[in-house]
């Protein structure tokens, strides 16, 4: 039966993660301590510095042309899981009428080997893994660890051991095609790499090979048989300049790669393994990554040996080479039971020797001995540093349940007790990239000097328009000189000619009045003397030339004094018609609004009284019944009740609702007067009755929830917004008013009613509605889309403790429905509040005074801890010592215990408290 087959014969799974006592203790300074020796073996050694695979004589010394950087090294023991395979088809039958040889004890980490009926040995290890554990928790506990110092800058090492046919291949290199929960911990271990990197500053290159009859070869390019080892004797470093390196961009494409490489490998069929692996699989991952180190922490050599001078608070460019090795190393077997002949005979003795010189080596260093045959093959050549050196490794050793097996079964058991006695000095190597720096700095000044070329330009173009316009206001300053000098000219002329004319008028009275005296003189000549004769023609024609010329004086005179007018005022003549016209059209226009107007007040009055009796009514009844609006206790106005508004409305009901009394209809009609008063209160109504569960139906069926969303948009009056946003609060408590209000846009009329609002209750109105949609689990796509998360973050500027709650709420909501949705496996992916930008915020006012904003981000912050994937965010953000805080003085029992269980499930979490010495 294989592998897959036996663990589907049982559908519990162990989940239990690792114990962090056996994996580091902060009480020791962070040093990796080995758990207690079994009573049948002594107690782990520590390899001696001048070990062959612990060079660290070249590695400690520090030169100037050099700029890498070494920590002074953490110690950490070699770990050691066991893993049972479950019978196979061919154990089911030989082995019916026997019982296990081997007996686990997970809980304890021990495991019981039976050499008979009567005698058995115990054993512990670091894990103990039973025959239905899954993947997942094999790849947690074994791999796991390695990767995440591997991305913190230190070497690591994943190793598989083990009897042929024990399952070796399937826990390391197994790709999940058919299944993804079978996925082994080369795929799972790259998954991980690629979401801990940045892909646009770090890389990832990879190198797959085969070690076969001694020969190392490329399981990507078959071709390249014989690649040679290269050691590096100042730091010891082992490399092999000849294998193919891939740059992994996607897991798709490390995929293919394995896919590759296990086509490439050679295998055989054996009496013990349908696929038995005839070569040790080598799988190279090496990480570069980018990091921000402060320059206090770095020892930066100059040219002369020196430390260099360190600016506090800067952080140079640091680059962090680490390197990943998973080797699943042949099968160990016995040729009477293989039955291997002829090239897989030859197979068998390779993996043998190389097998053997391995446990020679961890022989030596189990026992301190101070020369390890580490030249004795090329594979203990490859591992040098993965045992007694500086890297970190984890050790998986396989073992299966046949009795007929148990001598290779106590090989290799005691295989893995002696590697648990290796202890490594893990060290970190981080070298500062001056050529990204350089090329960065290139990048800068020439970026300055094309600014600079871009200011001075700009700065000429700006002088030489300053130049212009000065020119233009020369100009202009001569032709206003010109021009003034002529008014002037001309204004001596006019007053020049004016003196002129009136000395003429007064001329032209004076001879006007003598001739009319003389005129009448004449007259009166004739009167007395009768006699005389009439006029001769002469005189006649005389003064028929003094009347004309009088009629001309007289009218010269009105022209001279019109002209005196016009010079006097400086005006047109014409233009005074115009006006006159002009402010007539005005009057009459005037006296048409003012009789308009008349009309409007007494309208205006009518309606108000109407409105005053139906607010009294339904105050009355809202009173009885016992309910309140939502926020809108301080916009209730007291007024007297009369009992004729029926009558007014044409309704004339005896009993029922406050609605059925008043009319909804008439109402909501109400809402569309010209008249901000009576607005103002028809939406009070609206809102109150909008706060009982048994108006709300009633309400927006008649299309009250449309009138609130249009005053929203329309009104330029905040009493009325306010109101209106709080009566649309008081309907977002239903699920199916929710879905309405979002598919009108209630989202964005709330947003920019809050950008608008000067009042703080105006917010709060607005942050109360928006908090109650957000908890709707269908809707948060939908809210995020339509800026809803972006509003409530907006109206924190306010700082107003009553806004803050309702904003508090409103992000508690959001979290706690995908929290739901994410255990409901509904959901996938970081939070949308993170995506937002709201956590710099929440972990801010986690501890808020006012216990009203406090207890919701609290809770928030809970429910975001909740998901795994926000678990890194929440650390960068500062917001792991909240949850210790919160799991220690918490007011709420639930929440405290809530932030406890989380603090505890969470590897990454346990990983930080452990790098900053806090104990939760």
């Amino acid at each position: 039966m294989s592998y897959r087959n036996g663990l589907n014969r049982t559908a519990t799974k162990l989940d239990k993660p690792l114990s962090s006592s056996s994996n580091c203790n902060s009480s020791n300074g962070g040093k990796y301590l080995a758990p207690s020796p079994p009573p049948s073996s002594p107690a782990p050694a520590i390899s001696k510095p001048g070990s062959p695979l612990h060079p660290t004589s070249a590695s400690s010394r520090r030169t100037p042309q050099r700029t890498w950087k070494h920590d002074s090294g953490v110690s950490g023991r070699v770990r050691v899981a066991v893993r049972l395979r479950p019978r196979n088809a061919e154990e089911m039958v030989a082995d019916a009428d026997f019982a296990d040889c081997v007996e686990l004890q997970p809980e304890l980490k021990r495991l019981t080997l039976r050499k008979n009926n009567w005698v058995s040995e115990t054993y512990e290890f670091d894990e103990v893994l039973t025959d239905f554990s899954s993947q997942k928790r094999v790849y947690e506990v074994v791999a796991k660890p390695v990767l995440e110092s591997v991305l913190e800058g230190y070497n690591g090492t994943v190793m598989a051991y083990g009897q042929t046919g024990t399952g070796k291949t399937f826990t390391l290199g197994r790709l999940g095609e058919e299944d993804i929960a079978d996925r082994g911990i080369m795929v799972r271990a790259m998954e991980d790499i690629l979401a801990g990197i940045c892909p646009e500053q770090d890389s990832v290159t990879v190198s797959y090979l085969q070690l076969y009859m001694e020969t190392v070869q490329d399981l990507l390019d078959p071709s390249k048989d014989n690649i040679p080892i290269v050691e590096d004797p100042k730091t010891g470093d082992v490399s092999l300049p000849g294998a193919t390196v891939v740059e992994i961009r996607d897991q798709a494409g490390f995929v293919d790669l394995l896919q590759t490489g296990e086509s490439n490998r050679f295998a055989a069929n054996t009496k013990l393994n349908t696929e038995s692996s005839r070569s040790h699989a080598i799988l190279m991952v090496n990480i570069k990554k980018h990091v921000k180190v402060p320059v206090e922490d770095l020892d930066i050599p100059n040219e002369n040996g020196l430390s260099m001078h360190k600016s506090k608070g800067s952080y140079p460019p640091t680059v962090r080479k680490s390197k990943l090795i998973i080797v699943d190393l042949a099968g160990s077997e016995r040729v009477d039971k293989s039955g291997s002949e002829g090239l897989a005979l030859e197979e068998a003795k390779s993996i043998n020797l190389s097998l053997t010189a391995l446990g020679k080596c961890i022989n030596a260093l189990a026992d301190g001995k101070s020369h390890v045959p580490i030249r004795d093959s090329k594979l203990t050549r490859l591992l040098r540093d993965s045992f007694g050196g500086t890297a970190r490794t984890s050790l998986v050793i396989t073992i299966g349940p046949s009795p007929r097996h148990r001598g290779e079964t106590m090989s290799t058991i005691m295989f893995g007790q002696r590697a648990m006695k290796i202890e490594n000095m893990m060290k970190r190597r981080e070298e500062f990239d001056y050529k990204s720096m350089c090329h960065k700095l290139g990048m800068e000044l020439e970026r300055c000097f094309a600014e600079s070329e871009r200011q001075n330009k700009l700065l000429l173009d700006v002088e030489r328009k300053l130049e212009e316009r000065l020119e233009e206001t020369r100009r202009a300053e001569k032709n206003l000189e010109c021009a003034l000098e002529k008014m002037a000219s001309e204004r001596a002329r006019h007053q020049k000619e004016h003196v002129e004319v009136l000395q003429n008028l007064e001329i032209e009275r004076t001879e006007r009045l003598r001739m009319e005296n003389e005129l009448q003189a004449a007259k009166s000549d004739m009167k007395n003397h009768k006699e005389v004769p009439e006029p001769s023609k002469d005189v006649n024609d005389e003064i028929l030339e003094l009347k004309l010329q009088l009629e001309n004086e007289r009218q010269s005179r009105q022209q001279a004094e019109r002209e005196l007018r016009i010079l006097k005022s400086g005006v047109p003549s014409q233009y005074g018609n115009s006006e006159s016209t002009e402010i007539m059209i005005l009057s009459r226009r005037l006296e048409n609004e003012i009789q308009r107007r008349t009309k409007l007040e007494d309208e205006i009055k009518r309606l108000q009284n109407q409105l005053s009796q139906a607010t009294l009514e339904l105050e009355a009844k809202s009173s009885a019944s016992g309910f309140t609006s939502f926020g809108l206790n301080s916009l209730k106005t007291p007024m007297i009740v009369n009992h004729n508004f029926e009558s007014d409305l044409g309704h004339n009901l005896d009993t029922g609702r406050p609605q059925d009394h008043v009319g909804l209809q008439k109402l909501l009609s109400l809402l569309e007067s010209q008249d901000v008063g009576i607005q103002v209160q028809a939406v009070k109504v609206v809102a109150n009755l909008a706060a009982e569960e048994a108006h709300q139906e009633k309400i927006v069926e008649a299309g009250g929830l449309h009138h609130m969303l249009l005053l929203l948009r329309d009104s330029e009056d905040e009493t009325i917004r306010r109101v209106a946003a709080g009566a649309i609060a008081n309907l977002a408590m239903n699920e199916r008013n929710q879905e309405l209000i979002m598919s009108e846009g209630g989202i964005a009329l709330l947003s920019r009613t809050a950008d608008n609002a000067e009042d703080p209750q105006t917010l709060r109105m607005v942050a109360g509605a928006i908090a109650n949609l957000c908890g709707n689990d269908k809707l948060q796509l939908k809210l995020r889309d339509d800026g809803g998360i972006k509003a409530l973050l907006k109206m924190v500027n306010s700082r107003h403790s009553d806004v803050l709650a309702q904003v508090a709420r409103g992000i508690a909501n959001f979290a706690k429905c995908e929290s739901r949705g994410v255990v409901q496996g509904s959901r996938m992916g970081r939070s949308l509040l993170i995506d937002e930008g709201a956590l710099p915020w929440i972990v801010g006012n986690a501890n808020n005074e006012a216990s009203s904003i406090r207890r919701h981000i609290e809770l928030a912050l809970c429910h975001l801890a909740q998901q795994d994937v926000n678990a890194r965010d929440l650390v960068a953000a500062g917001a792991l010592r909240e949850l210790v805080r919160i799991s220690r003085e918490c007011s709420r029992e639930d929440i405290r215990m809530l932030a406890r269980r989380l603090l505890a499930g969470s590897s990454i979490f346990q990983s930080e408290l452990r790098r900053l010495h806090i104990v939760p």
